[in-house]
């Protein structure tokens, strides 16, 4: 790495402009052209310096403020594995399998739906509980998002994402 790919990688870190094209509006900054930025990102990419190149979009500022967990219940109406049911559905972005707390907590399956309003996402839910057999579901909208930051591992690539 070199003093240019340091400085890509805090720009990197700052995100992309959302505009027609970025690599290029980034490579301004670096004095560089936008094909020379993505060669870069490339080159770090393979080396293992940037494991993952991702997008992220706010999603609140494009309107999907309808954010729900639902945990389900798998009931004995259902003799199939509901997580392979569940992740099926394009509105679910999210599917998750955990071991339940017998006594405290039965939920096995957690799926992630965003909408533009509650009562979208709760139609969307209700009739997912319909198609799958149950009504043993509990819904947890998101009041508020907390800042999201980079997963940091301790000792892994020196401690970074």
């Amino acid at each position: 790495m070199d003093q240019t790919d340091v400085h890509l990688l805090m720009e990197l870190e700052r995100g992309l402009l959302f505009v027609p094209a970025p690599f290029e509006e980034l490579g301004k900054k670096l004095d560089l052209t936008g094909d020379e930025v993505i060669e870069r990102i490339r080159h770090l990419k393979e080396t293992g310096i940037i494991r993952k190149f991702r997008a992220r979009i706010d999603q609140r500022k494009i309107g999907i403020t309808a954010n729900a967990l639902v945990a389900w219940k798998q009931t004995g109406n259902c003799n199939d594995d509901i997580g392979k049911l569940l992740a099926l559905y394009p509105f679910v972005t999210h599917c998750y399998k955990r071991r339940p707390i017998p006594g405290r907590w039965e939920y096995t399956h957690y799926t992630v739906h965003h909408g533009y309003d509650r009562n979208q996402v709760l139609e969307e839910i209700s009739k997912v509980a319909e198609q799958i057999k149950t009504q043993d579901y509990l819904v947890l909208f998101s009041t508020r998002e907390f800042k999201r930051v980079p997963n940091v591992r301790i000792g892994e690539n020196g401690g970074g994402s």
